[in-house]
């Protein structure tokens, strides 16, 4: 298996992980509370990821476009968690976590349009599946 892939079902696994925990630490909080604690151990770590691995070096390399698009996805990153959060401190944890991650099938979209990624049957398939999945929770 790739080491990408590895990377990508490690990513899954904390993923799932973090909203079942998130809703069990925003009891007595609202969202943008927890948001706000849980976005400042991100903060630490990550840095502490870059030192780790001697990355902070490597930030002379970005290029004020790599900067301005990764502040862009940063914003964006932003307003999904800060919606996710409102979203997990009204709702069942199990439905907007399955809502949230039908933003893949924007993701697929944006990445055939903007990065002229290949689109393939299965994925096609795959992102109907997805979405046929959304609008059964939705109007369920």
């Amino acid at each position: 298996m790739e080491r990408w892939v590895i990377y990508a079902l490690l990513s899954m696994l904390f993923a799932g992980i973090t909203s079942v925990i998130a809703k069990y630490g925003m009891k007595n909080v609202s969202g943008d509370t927890a948001l706000t604690v849980r976005t400042s151990m991100v903060f630490i770590l990550v840095w502490v990821n870059a030192f780790a691995l001697n990355n902070v070096t490597k930030l002379r390399l970005l290029t004020q476009k790599d900067i301005l698009f990764l502040c862009l996805s940063g914003a964006a990153t932003t307003l999904s968690w800060v919606f996710y959060y409102r979203a997990m401190k009204e709702g069942e944890v199990s439905v907007v976590a399955t809502i949230d991650k039908a933003s893949i099938v924007i993701t697929l979209l944006l990445s055939f349009f903007i990065l002229k990624e290949p689109f393939t049957w299965q994925i096609g398939l795959a992102g109907t599946l997805i979405t046929a999945g959304l609008l059964i929770l939705i109007y369920k």
